[in-house]
């Protein structure tokens, strides 16, 4: 089911519409992310005996020694796939299958071993585990992630209370003025999807956000997702949440070991995993 062989077969992406909807559907599909045949390794140097720690490491540095040994991880193997403009892309699979390795990747955070990345427009990856200033007020985390993200003073300053709102820190008090350190790990995670989403982006990465915050957040951010593919960007959600999956996409790469096993139709790849798990 790779994505070649149905653009081939249909003349439309993987995961899409079918060649009827498609011809009610004007204009020609835009690829937005190009992946050939993708390598990404890890290496990992560490001392023998176990000495691998970051103070053994220091001292090989220090000494001009040579490491123990090193150990490669080969993390994303040879995935091949084309994500199109106005598409919503899941990314499933066990943990350590190279889901969160491949959107880096995207992102230009991580380089190829062999391979290549192709993005027109500059991708944005949201991850719960994004840097925030645990010593700032969340709303100093706010602008400066708006500045992040390329957005202008008066920009941040039209959409603050309307990011404030959608993330919710302010329902039970006046967090926002709280430093980010006394805030909840769903208390910060609601709060940088919400200012990633108060932007439209070419493509953007969400990398288990909406595994965070209560059912009425998951609504509004799969809502919000569905604005953002209206605006004609790109979105890609690695979740280990299948509901939010089915809620939010109409295609799904499924990733094990670094490799690509299913591209297609939602439906049709969750069927598949959900018999993978369930063994």
């Amino acid at each position: 089911m790779a994505v070649a062989e149905q653009t081939e077969q249909s003349g439309a992406p993987a995961g899409t519409k079918t060649e009827a909807e498609a011809e009610q559907t004007p204009g020609p599909w835009v690829p937005t992310v190009i992946a050939e045949d993708l390598h990404i390794v890890y290496r990992v140097y560490g001392g023998s005996k176990g000495k691998g720690s970051a103070t053994a490491a220091l001292n090989r540095i220090v000494r001009r020694k040579p490491g123990g040994g090193m150990r490669e991880v080969h993390a994303v193997r040879g995935v091949s796939f084309t994500a199109y403009r106005g598409q919503a892309i899941g990314l499933i699979g066990s943990n350590g299958s190279g889901k969160s390795t491949l959107l880096k990747a995207i992102a230009g955070l991580l380089p190829a071993e062999s391979g290549k990345v192709y993005t027109d427009g500059q991708p944005s990856l949201l991850g719960v585990n994004a840097a925030m200033m645990n010593d700032l007020t969340g709303e100093r985390n706010v602008v400066l992630g708006g500045l992040a993200m390329g957005m202008s003073r008066e920009e941040i300053q039209h959409r603050y209370q309307g990011i404030v709102d959608f993330s919710g820190i302010n329902e039970k008090g006046d967090f926002i003025t709280l430093p980010m350190r006394t805030y909840s790990s769903g208390m910060a995670a609601r709060l940088r999807f919400s200012i990633a989403a108060a932007k439209n982006h070419d493509v953007l990465m969400i990398d288990e956000a909406l595994a965070t915050g209560d059912k009425r957040f998951q609504k509004r951010s799969e809502a919000r997702i569905r604005e953002l593919r209206k605006d004609a960007g790109t979105v890609f959600l690695v979740s280990h949440n299948n509901k939010s999956i089915r809620d939010t996409c109409e295609r799904v790469l499924w990733l094990e070991k670094g490799e690509l096993l299913l591209d297609g139709p939602t439906e049709e790849v969750l069927k598949e995993y959900e018999k993978f798990t369930s063994k």
